[in-house]
């Protein structure tokens, strides 16, 4: 595993290098050599002329808004298509999960001109909006298969004990259902903090763009200085980073649900 694993983390490293070297060293050395010292050129260009800090402060906010937003949804609709006895539950479910399945490239000019005519074009509730929206279907179908393996006796002693659908719901089935809303937390987390096709729909303004947008602007004004683009980089891979190690142990168990099964 160790090659393998060095094999994996050498673009990363490489990246590493080059966003601590200085550019007078990355012209006269080339972009392959190692550092001979170590330069912050790069981290302060990126947030003082890159707008890195508006640009991950506007995906932190909508990042966070997608994804609780979008396992409560989610999670709620489980909940009743799993437990209730709905008429057409199960199209009701696959339709869900089939707006997954459609490119997402033949859906930019139809949502560009929804959000227009709603007046949330350009804005971050848009993108907000969006994500949920295209989210809820994946993680819907995800939640409903683990929702209805829950034991039976569960549920029916909560009934006796007088406890209705809502306290149900909140006191059982969201506890029991933590490692798989905790993988997809981070999932969904990725996924959305990652985008750019989305934000380059719904979005205009450049005081608006996340991260990913910010850096396509970042490349276009700072394209041969590559400690600069090497140094934004890392700076928007950190976020997911730091999530999916923090919850890395829930992750993998909510993966690993219903396999001894």
């Amino acid at each position: 595993m160790v090659p393998i694993s060095l094999l994996w983390l050498s673009p990363i490293i490489f990246v590493v290098f080059v966003s601590l070297r200085s550019f007078d060293d990355i012209m006269s050395r080339g972009i392959g050599a190692l550092p001979t010292s170590v330069s912050f050129e790069g981290y302060v260009t990126a947030f003082g002329g890159g707008g890195l800090w508006r640009a991950l402060g506007n995906s932190l906010i909508v990042t966070a808004a997608g994804v609780v937003l979008s396992l409560a949804l989610s999670s709620i609709a489980a909940y009743a298509l799993s437990r209730f006895a709905i008429p057409f539950r199960k199209v009701i479910l696959l339709t869900m999960l089939a707006g997954n399945l459609l490119p997402p490239q033949i859906l930019l000019v139809p949502i560009s001109a929804i959000t227009g005519a709603l007046g949330i074009y350009d804005t971050l509730l848009a993108l907000t909006v969006v994500q949920v929206g295209f989210g809820i279907g994946f993680y819907t179908f995800v939640l409903y298969g683990f929702m209805r393996n829950l034991p039976d006796e569960v549920f029916d002693a909560a009934r006796i004990d007088g406890a209705g659908a809502g306290r149900i719901f909140v006191s059982i089935v969201l506890p029991l259902s933590r490692p798989s809303l905790a993988a997809l937390g981070v999932l969904a987390t990725t996924w959305i903090f990652n985008d750019l096709i989305w934000a380059m729909t719904v979005l205009r303004s450049e005081a608006k763009f996340p991260i990913t947008a910010q850096l396509l602007n970042l490349m276009g004004g700072f394209g041969s200085q590559w400690n600069v683009v090497a140094a934004g980089a890392l700076v928007a891979a950190v976020p997911t980073a730091i999530v999916f190690f923090i919850f890395q142990k829930q992750f993998v168990s909510g993966l690993l649900v219903g396999s001894d099964k």
